[in-house]
């Protein structure tokens, strides 16, 4: 280990990618601590740390939402644009045609999706803002139609200040910037979740924390075991002869992840899950009482754990199955193989092989699913095995933090071996 960081930091220019994404998760901390005036802070982490829904939300955005700063929606919007665009190029030909165009097209996407996380991250703070005045703890007072404009823009500039970084952190190729920006506001939380657990150290602290770390140690070796699980499919290559040489003839496999749609299931969830009690938030202070009872019934039925927790974890299965059918084409690998030559031995080229690759992916995504979805209900376990939410373990967090850390150590050890390559 100390060697590899020693390689790492004696080559110039990764040393100064290194400390340039330091810099700018720095930079992403320091506005994530910016509150905007007006909120009752104290009142509002009270909130988030009793709604689990909430708190969820929280962690995606580092925590700026529970102290409602400039940067509170984090990277939700630009997000939620691109499973939009994702969906749409399932649905619409020439969106499709585009992602098939390489760099070019890839770009244009981007773009597109820079756009609509504008409008995203307006609606979702106003509708945010309206939430939290609604609510029964009054963390936001009375703002007038220009404190409201200014709180909307604000956030709006921050998220989009949140997609520069990103976009800027990703340049350096030492990993996702959108990822290590989610990666770094959970790690963040950790100092001070420890020292507010070690003011009130007891006997019953300590046998929970006790049962947190064996949790969290479990959780995070299956996250490893999952996201780097794959099957491998054999596929040989036929003897092709072009005049005196020879090509093909080769072995080789079709790697199948296990977990191939990583955490946009659990973010899809979350999305839908919102959204109800979010449209009810808007009519508890309606005219209609038949209205008013309705948004306060659907409010309830949210905050109740158990229906909660199934309905999170059905949902989360079932997008899981419905991302990777959008993101996994068999049919076009099938194609693929046929045109290069290629077969799964046993298995005929064209149909019996899309038919044989479904059946495969159905069959690892169940467990792909079924993890994630222990994954998304894990910190309602585990509140029900200690009977205390200081200290909650979230899987959804130790999934995120695992993942990036797998796919930064990729993509840097990727940049050493292409030095080493060049050195030789």
């Amino acid at each position: 280990m100390l060697k590899k960081l020693a390689q790492i930091w004696k080559i110039k220019d990764l040393r100064r990618s290194l400390l340039f994404v330091g810099a700018m998760l720095i930079l992403f901390r320091i506005t994530a601590q910016i509150p905007i005036p007006g909120v009752d802070v104290i009142a509002l982490k009270k909130l988030f740390a009793g709604n689990q829904l909430l708190g969820l939300m929280d962690v995606f955005s580092g925590g700026g939402m529970s102290s409602f700063s400039v940067t509170m929606l984090g990277v939700a919007p630009y997000i939620t644009s691109s499973i939009i665009f994702q969906l749409l190029a399932m649905v619409v030909p020439k969106l499709e045609e585009l992602s098939k165009e390489g760099e070019y097209g890839r770009n244009k996407i981007n773009q597109w999706t820079r756009w609509l996380s504008v409008p995203l991250a307006i609606l979702q703070s106003f509708g945010m803002i309206t939430i939290l005045r609604n609510s029964s703890a009054h963390v936001i007072g009375n703002f007038s139609p220009a404190q409201l404009v200014v709180a909307v823009l604000t956030i709006t500039a921050g998220t989009v200040f949140l997609m520069w970084i990103g976009e800027l952190i990703t340049e350096k190729q030492i990993g996702n910037g959108i990822s290590l920006i989610i990666f770094a506001g959970i790690i963040s939380r950790l100092p001070s979740a420890i020292s507010k657990n070690a003011a009130t150290m007891d006997t019953s602290t300590i046998i929970n924390m006790v049962i947190f770390a064996i949790i969290a140690l479990i959780t995070i070796i299956g996250v490893v075991i999952v996201t780097e699980g794959q099957r491998n499919i054999p596929v040989s290559y036929a003897r092709r002869v072009r005049g005196n040489k020879m090509f093909g003839g080769t072995n080789t496999h079709l790697p199948i992840r296990v977990n191939q749609a990583g955490v946009i299931p659990i973010i899809f969830a979350i999305s839908i899950i919102l959204f109800p009690p979010m449209i009810a938030g808007f009519f508890v202070n309606a005219k209609t009482v038949m209205i008013v009872n309705v948004a306060q019934w659907v409010i309830m039925l949210f905050q109740n754990q158990l229906f909660y927790g199934i309905l999170y974890f059905v949902m989360v299965v079932a997008f899981t199955y419905f991302y990777t059918a959008v993101i996994f084409h068999p049919d076009q690998i099938s194609e693929n193989l046929q045109k290069q030559g290629g077969f799964i031995p046993g298995i005929r080229p064209g149909k019996s092989t899309t038919e044989f690759l479904q059946k495969i992916v159905t069959r690892i995504v169940f467990s792909g699913a079924l993890f994630l979805g222990i994954i998304a209900v894990l910190p309602l376990i585990t509140a029900q095995i200690t009977g205390t939410k200081a200290l909650v373990v979230g899987g959804t967090s130790l999934l995120i933090v695992v993942s990036v850390v797998i796919e930064t150590v990729n993509q840097i050890n990727a940049q050493l071996s292409m030095r080493d390559y060049e050195e030789i």
